[in-house]
């Protein structure tokens, strides 16, 4: 079975938990002890049903308060497929979990109050999911037992959602009516909307096509550690020497003729070693450890990849910037260090072309400074070559994060643009 990914998102209050808890409760994911602890709690609560939002929300404040903080990370499995999911917090201050639980996610989840529509926060984060190219979109109009179930209510928000995604470049964006507290299209088909004629949530989660999403084209092997077994006393593993890594994206063979970079020297992989023995073929996202034909100066933070399709080798980036910072601005001749894929080089931010509104999606050129959840382009110096993609093309190697020099805690998450 392959593993699809997915982030909720959207406006807070719109039912994100809630929906998450009766996905893991329908799908038979909970188990009895789980589920006698939620009833305890919501009967103490005086709650008429059982609070299904306490799966997914498990620090103290977020249950004092009723909403999520931070992201929480949640597994279940059906017969076809398994699920990774991550619940993202709808407030604005914690824009910056959003980008965290959605950077890696193959489907975004944007819930949206049928009573509602469209507010601010859903566009925030219909934006976001766009700009971190998420590939598939799922519209979820909640709460449709407070619109009466009413077809008109559904389509209000299918209109007003889809004139603000027109702006946006969104690959595949699907609608689905349901009611997370009372099941209705989560799981199972709703009697009570017989005039929606698509698939349930899971039904659809189930079905939808990602390994087309995946880059298997450009090969890109970045180098994690060398690998070099001490006093070996088998003969077999006496020379070995492996490199070790996750495939970023494409897929590499033995007999194939990779390049390194920064070196230009060309080699053949001979083999490729997985943690169950040696392999025909390997692909992303799978760890493996690659043995060449040639004992080349290779250590972390290299890359392997085809001689005639080689990523960017740069120093100087033009990059999207989200900034995640509440204690410091990003401002003209910061001082950072940049990580990307494995490897980690100081930097200096240079321009900060413009803020981008999230909302009007204006770009505001007068900008000084990228405050806590403020996006911008900004261009960065490295101080050592980094092998880059644009992010458009490979998340895997088109984005990075941002990391104090001092404090060691992640300030930013950014996403090459511009390269072609």
């Amino acid at each position: 079975m392959d593993i699809l990914r997915l982030a909720t998102a959207g406006s807070v209050d719109d039912g994100k938990s809630t929906l998450i808890g009766r996905l893991l409760y329908d799908s038979k994911a909970i188990f009895e002890d789980q589920l006698s602890a939620l009833e305890r709690i919501s009967a103490g609560q005086g709650r008429e049903h059982t609070d299904l939002a306490l799966l997914t929300d498990g620090l103290r404040a977020e249950r004092e308060q009723g909403i999520t903080i931070d992201v929480a990370y949640r597994y279940f499995a059906t017969p076809r497929r398994t699920f990774i999911i991550a619940d993202t917090p709808g407030h604005i201050q914690y824009t910056r979990n959003m980008v965290t639980g959605a950077s890696t996610a193959d489907v975004a989840i944007i819930l949206v109050d049928a009573r509602k529509g469209v507010l601010e926060q859903s566009r925030r984060h219909a934006f976001l999911a766009a700009l971190l190219r998420v590939p598939h979109l799922v519209v979820a109009v909640n709460k449709m037992d407070l619109a009466g179930y009413e077809q008109a209510a559904y389509e209000r928000v299918v209109n007003e959602f889809t004139a603000f995604a027109a702006k946006l470049d969104i690959g595949d964006l699907t609608f689905v009516p349901i009611c997370a507290l009372h099941g209705d299209n989560v799981v199972e088909r709703s009697v009570n909307m017989p005039w929606y004629d698509g698939p349930c949530l899971l039904r659809h989660l189930e079905h939808v096509h990602i390994a087309s999403d995946r880059n298997l084209i450009d090969a890109r092997f970045p180098v994690q550690c060398v690998i070099r077994p001490p006093n070996a006393d088998d003969p077999l593993l006496h020379d070995y020497r492996g490199y070790a890594g996750q495939i970023a994206s494409g897929v590499l063979r033995p007999g194939d003729e990779v390049v390194h970079l920064p070196s230009g020297l060309t080699s053949l992989i001979t083999h490729i070693d997985g943690p169950c023995g040696p392999l025909s073929e390997a692909f992303a996202p799978m760890s493996v450890t690659l043995r060449l034909n040639d004992d080349l100066d290779i250590s972390r933070g290299d890359m392997i990849a085809r001689p005639h399709n080689q990523p960017r080798v740069m120093q100087d980036l033009e990059a999207v910037v989200c900034w995640m910072s509440g204690e410091h601005a990003l401002t003209p001749g910061t001082r950072l260090l940049v990580k990307h894929t494995t490897a980690t080089a100081r930097a200096e931010v240079g321009d900060l072309h413009y803020r981008l509104d999230v909302n009007t999606l204006h770009r505001d050129s007068r900008a000084r400074a990228l405050t806590l959840n403020d996006i911008g382009r900004v261009r960065l110096r490295t101080a050592r070559p980094i092998f880059a993609d644009d992010y458009a093309r490979n998340r895997a190697t088109g984005g990075f994060i941002l990391i104090d020099e001092t404090s060691n805690a992640t300030v930013g998450a950014g996403m090459i643009t511009g390269l072609r």
